[in-house]
């Protein structure tokens, strides 16, 4: 599949077998985590159908103007592919082995802000890959040590467009019917910023430890409302105990008022 955009021309194909591809770290410690993260809590809440794929500094590849390019987004998420899991095991080619991705994020670090370059020719930057070439609809650049998100949505114009977030400082992707926002806390031994997913109806999607704990939280409010319920109506009955022998004391009362009445001989 060929496609010209501008006086670039693009070729979606698949990698060769004998292409040798980087392995370079990542340029943050942080970045797996946060990739990590965003994956997991998007499986535990059945987010992540089996045909969807959501990768972590793997490569995507086309070819542009005869010269294969290869850019490995820090998060992406491809809602559909259509060739079996063992065929993309290397990379993956949009157009030949399923949907362009809906969203890619890239984590900023002390590197070259390579997530900014526009640069046309090879190799091209990111944001021209992503803009141009892939034309990916969202593009999430993300500060991990201040928390800045920026939100980069593709118009029909073909370029990007700054959003502004909502009330809730959020990020509606329509594409996954999700919010995204920033969110800071705890995981992994890392206290600060972190990309999170939240519903519809704004609530947030939880990670393993989490979902644990809220459920162990959830048996334990169980637990004491139980217990509650059993001092209550142990309570119930002791009182309903007390009124019972409080009855009969005046009843015996009674009785014994009757008596001493009818032994001096006052009837009714």
């Amino acid at each position: 599949m060929v496609v010209t955009a501008s006086t670039h021309k693009i070729t979606w194909e698949l990698l060769p077998e004998d292409f040798v591809l980087e392995d370079e770290p990542v340029d943050n410690v942080n970045q797996p985590s946060l990739a990590a993260a965003l994956t997991e809590s998007l499986q535990l809440a059945g987010k992540l159908p089996e045909t969807a794929l959501a990768t972590t500094n793997y490569g995507i590849c086309t070819v542009v103007n005869g010269k294969i390019v290869i850019k490995a987004p820090d998060w992406a998420y491809i809602p559909k592919i259509t060739v079996p899991r063992e065929q993309i095991q290397r990379s993956y080619t949009p157009h030949k082995q399923g949907e362009i991705p809906v969203v890619v994020m890239e984590f900023l670090s002390d590197a070259n802000g390579s997530e900014y370059s526009s640069k046309r020719t090879f190799p091209p930057g990111k944001w021209f890959f992503y803009e141009e070439v892939l034309e990916v609809a969202n593009y999430l650049i993300f500060a991990p040590d201040t928390g800045v998100l920026e939100f980069h949505r593709l118009q029909s114009s073909g370029k990007y467009q700054l959003r502004s977030p909502d009330e809730n400082n959020r990020y509606w992707l329509g594409e996954m019917d999700l919010f995204i926002g920033v969110w800071q806390g705890k995981r992994e031994n890392r206290d600060g910023y972190w990309l999170r997913w939240w519903d519809q109806e704004g609530n947030l999607l939880l990670w393993g430890f989490e979902s644990v704990e809220k459920e162990r939280a959830e048996k334990e409010q169980e637990r004491r409302e139980k217990e509650q319920e059993r001092r209550e109506k142990e309570q119930e009955r002791r009182e309903k105990e007390q009124e019972r022998r409080e009855k009969e004391r005046a009843l015996q009362r009674l009785a014994e008022l009757e008596k001493r009445l009818r032994d001096a001989g006052i009837e009714d």
